[in-house]
């Protein structure tokens, strides 16, 4: 190039050091994450179970099979205003934003532009400006102007796959904020279903103790009858009194209890208290099982429950995170830059700030050996490789849970629904027994105890029912729970509402990342991690 400087040449020399230090950062020190292995039992322990199938898929729309319409609109509007869900999402937001930090970091990690200009006056009495020194060094300006215009930048090449295994981990923390997001959709969509089959039971039990207040009351005005007319002793009417009040009491009880049931819905669906009946209108009765419900396979709840995901993933963080640590342990190698003009109005300067003489520049490697830290560095690692190992041990207990909730979950669904057929047939025999009792009684035949041993048989027979068909239907939400379905509902949709995106771009500019979840994000299986 004509009229180059020797220097310039020299800095146009050095760039193409910055590729060849690239080229030779192609490895990454550190354990390579692989998926842990887990234990799993081939089939479930019920698995012959006619009321089971474990041939067809779970059912992504669990809640669907109540047949119930009041619980198909809570669930949805759960989805959608549940407060503690919006914070899983936005922390899939921030995962994304912390991704992309730690993506940055493999390219020049320090650029900035800089520009100053300063007016200097010299001392007199200064070094520079004694006449013994002016004798050599000729007539120096006391005051100028002295102007800078540059560009510094440092990059430390990723020799040793630092800033790769940060990308690395950083992409699985962003998965496991996903499968943390998908299982708190899990719970929510769960505790829904529960509070729901709660609010029915209190509803349901709430109404058989008025009708047994009624029934009672037609008991209490027979004792009563038979006392006016001498034919039998005041005791019976008390006694009638006693089971009569006692009875009334449960109520206001059970109606607390329905209250309280209310307000834990109104929470869930990000709403004041007192706002939910409209959306409790219906039927008051306890949600009925489908014939059939589909469990699938043990091994399938490694790959449909998130919380299962979220710690494989967990683990797949912190595996990059010993490549991090042990890349310390070795030299770095960085390139450092530093160009542009400078220029003063002093009267050995030209003053003009852009000419060819005015450039200025420094560049050249630049390797960082910490040998005296090396006990504390290898620590380091050591620290990050014991927590990879607790996250793995952790995963394999997690996977183990999981199971446990299944069979559980299992084990009462069944167990209720056997309990189910025999208590309807109590509560039939204790409703003939009442009739019976009152009519002997009215007769004659038998005393008032006779009639108060079968009122109160019949409503504690009544309440088992009632507490046996909730049995049913909160065993099989849990069951739904455990399996992990559910999530794939919400698959394609904002995991931000649209009135908060708006909230924080008028904030932030946040380009894509409130958008929705991406395609490697929905993926359910995260072996292997790559960013």
């Amino acid at each position: 190039m004509q009229g180059m400087k020797p220097g310039f040449a020299s800095f146009v020399g050095a760039v193409p050091l910055l590729g060849v230090l690239a080229a030779l950062s192609g490895c990454a020190v550190g354990p390579d994450f692989k998926k842990p292995e887990a234990a799993v039992a081939r089939e479930w322990r019920t698995q012959g179970d006619p009321r089971l199938s474990t041939q067809a898929a779970v059912d992504a729309q669990w809640w669907k099979s109540f047949g119930d319409p009041s619980l198909d609109r809570l669930v949805e509007l759960a989805a959608r205003q549940n407060l503690p869900l919006q914070i899983s999402g936005l922390r899939i937001v921030e995962a994304r934003a912390q991704l992309a930090i730690l993506t940055g970091r493999q390219y020049p990690q320090f650029q900035a532009l800089n520009a100053s200009g300063a007016a200097v006056g010299r001392s007199e009495n200064s070094a520079a400006a004694n006449p013994i020194n002016l004798q050599s060094l000729g007539s120096i300006d006391r005051h100028f102007l002295e102007y800078q215009l540059g560009f510094d930048a440092l990059w430390e090449v990723d020799f040793w796959g630092k800033y790769r295994r940060g990308v690395e981990s950083g992409t699985a923390s962003l998965l496991g904020s996903v499968a943390d997001y998908q299982s708190s959709l899990v719970s929510l969509t769960a505790e829904v279903a529960r509070t729901y089959v709660l609010v029915r039971t209190y509803e349901v039990l709430i109404e058989q103790a008025r009708e047994n207040v009624r029934i009672q009351e037609e008991g209490y005005r027979i004792a009563e009858s038979r006392f006016t007319n001498g034919a039998t002793s005041e005791l019976d009417m008390t006694q009638a009194a006693t089971l009569l009040e006692s009875t009334r009491a449960t109520i206001p009880q059970l109606e607390a209890g329905l209250e309280q049931a209310r307000n834990a819905m109104s929470t869930l669906l990000g709403q004041p208290t007192g706002e939910v009946e409209a959306l409790l209108a219906g039927p008051k009765q306890i949600p009925v099982a489908p014939a059939t419900v589909a469990v699938g396979m043990p091994a399938e709840i490694l790959r449909r429950r998130p919380d299962v995901r979220s710690a494989e993933l967990s683990a797949a963080a912190q595996c990059a995170r010993i490549g991090i640590a042990e890349a310390e342990l070795y030299p770095s190698f960085s390139l450092f830059g530093s160009i542009g003009l400078q220029a003063s109005t002093s009267a050995a300067a030209s003053g003009n700030l852009f000419s060819l003489g005015s450039l200025f520049y420094s560049v050249g490697p630049r390797i960082v050996f910490p040998f005296l830290n090396y006990g504390r560095l290898k620590n380091g690692v050591r620290v990050e490789d014991a927590r990879f190992q607790q996250l793995l041990v952790n995963y394999r207990n997690t996977v183990l849970k999981a199971a446990q909730e299944v069979a559980d979950a299992l084990t009462g669904f069944i167990h209720a629904q056997q309990a189910m057929t025999f208590q309807q047939a109590a509560v039939k025999s204790a409703q003939r027994s009442v009739e019976l009792a009152v009519v002997q009684y009215r007769e004659g035949a038998v005393d008032y105890q006779r009639v108060l041993d079968a009122q109160r048989s019949l409503l504690e027979q009544q309440n088992n029912l009632t507490q046996t068909s909730s049995n049913i239907a909160t065993n099989l939400v849990a069951l739904y729970k455990a399996l992990g379905g559910g999530w794939e509902v919400r698959r394609d949709q904002p995991i931000v509402p649209e009135p908060m995106q708006s909230e924080m771009e008028q904030r932030t500019h946040w380009g894509d990342m409130l958008s929705k979840p991406r395609t490697q994000e929905t993926k359910t299986v995260s072996q292997p991690v790559k960013p």
